[in-house]
């Protein structure tokens, strides 16, 4: 049974707002039948939203000619949900394309979605908007509209920055070459901090291509940043005379009890650390209480432990070694996070069930296991002083190091003999018979 979430309901109703003649029946501007003076070309900003996808927010384009009273809005957020599409993404390979819709349809529904939805009526001359116009026409044909989706580099939002920069003559692009704000991976962690979890999920993914530093054209991949950029953009017309591009801003829809999102990314480490610390020291508590002991439940509890951790971290350690080996994402390639959860730590999983039973030969296995996890924790860690390990990871090594060395000294002590214990004698089968 198919299981719609909220992106895809999201996308379902773009679909149906959007006009299916589109490629044979071209707009007015797309005919050369409109003059630059009737039009007029909007950016629209759409607020975050509920699911992951939509925490970013969202951009499109409006022309609309008043004297033939026609307008259309252009959405290059459009992806197909068909059987390949989840292969694709996780081969880093989606496909987007641009589609073109009515924009009282689409602002109706973003406005039932609760997201913000604000206009930005750019100030371009006549000649402008026409090209402009002419090529949102041309980007919308079936052999034009898709494109290869990279969320920093190529989205729904890179292309309209790319659209006006070029109806400006590239003023946009050389304005806004100069130092960004924040690098990606900052701004990345600020627009997630409404889902910790899924934010330091992703954290985890993503290697040290988006810690350099950037440029505030390279910021504008987010809407909001486009929006800011655009609003503040002073161009020089074809008189030599310095203009706003912005003419005039309107709120269509301002989004009732959304957080807003954050100026600065969050800090997460002194919590990250606390938690690892915690990790770490329950597993050695567990193995204490065990050897002193002699009790069956630390050792059912401390191969939970192993299950959880083997399944939370160990995971992602395995997906993130395969996005590297075997797709596109360049983003996730060489991840200095491999040195602190790896395919090794999906052992683990298995290898805590059969701790939780009693075997003990998990228990010499784990050990083997815990201590090559914290000496590849250690060695990325010793790594950080080469300039190469720039990864900005402090927040994954102070969460993850101290649970791998807890677990290596748990299963440490669990193994250890015990002092003034005797162990007990070998058990032999060996039966001498004497004969007469």
């Amino acid at each position: 049974m198919l299981r719609l979430t909220s992106s895809m309901l999201c996308l379902l109703g773009l679909l149906l707002v959007a006009s299916p003649g589109h490629a044979q029946d071209l707009p007015p501007w797309g005919t050369g039948e409109s003059q630059g003076e009737d039009l007029s070309i909007y950016l629209v900003t759409f607020g975050p939203g509920d699911d992951v996808p939509s925490w970013f927010g969202h951009g499109a384009l409006v022309v609309e000619d008043a004297r033939l009273k026609k307008s259309r809005l252009y959405n290059y957020g459009m992806f197909s949900f068909d059987e390949r599409m989840l292969l694709r993404y996780a081969a880093g390979r989606l496909e987007f394309w641009v589609d073109d819709s009515s924009p009282a349809a689409t602002f109706r529904f973003y406005r039932s979605l609760n997201r913000d939805v604000r206009l930005q009526v750019l100030n371009l001359e006549p000649a402008q908007k026409v090209e402009m116009g002419r090529l949102l026409a041309v980007n919308v044909l079936p052999e034009n509209r898709e494109y290869l989706y990279h969320h920093y580099n190529d989205n729904c939002v890179t292309r309209l920055r790319d659209m006006i920069d070029r109806a400006v003559g590239g003023q946009l692009h050389e304005a806004e070459s100069v130092p960004g704000r924040m690098t990606l991976r900052d701004h990345t962690r600020r627009y997630t901090a409404v889902g910790a979890p899924m934010s330091v999920l992703l954290d985890f993914l993503m290697n040290d291509e988006i810690d350099k530093p950037v440029t505030r054209w390279q910021e504008a991949f987010l809407p909001d940043e486009l929006e800011r950029q655009v609003g503040e953009m002073q161009v020089v017309d074809a008189a030599g005379q310095k203009r706003s591009l912005v003419e005039k801003t309107v709120t269509v829809h301002e989004a009732k009890g959304r957080p807003l999102t954050p100026a600065e990314p969050p800090r997460y480490a002194p919590v990250m650390l606390l938690l690892g610390l915690g990790l770490g020291g329950a597993a050695a508590g567990l193995a204490a209480w065990e050897r002193r002991r002699g009790a069956r439940l630390p050792r059912v509890l401390l191969g939970l432990q192993n299950m959880l951790v083997g399944l939370v971290f160990g995971v992602p350690g395995l997906a993130l070694f395969i996005m590297w080996l075997g797709t596109d994402h360049t983003v996730t390639y060489r991840n200095e996070n491999l040195f602190l959860a790896n395919p090794l730590t999906v052992l683990a999983l298995p290898l805590g069930v059969q701790l939780m039973r009693g075997s003990a030969r998990a228990r010499v296995r784990l050990g083997w296991l815990w201590r090559a996890l914290a000496g590849l924790g250690l060695l990325g860690l010793a790594l950080k002083v080469l300039p190469v390990f720039d990864q900005d990871n402090w927040r994954l090594i102070a969460l993850l190091l101290p649970v791998s060395v807890g677990m290596a000294g748990a299963l440490w002590l669990m193994r250890a003999p015990v002092a003034g214990r005797v162990p007990a004698p070998p058990v032999t089968t060996d039966l001498k018979v004497s004969g007469s």
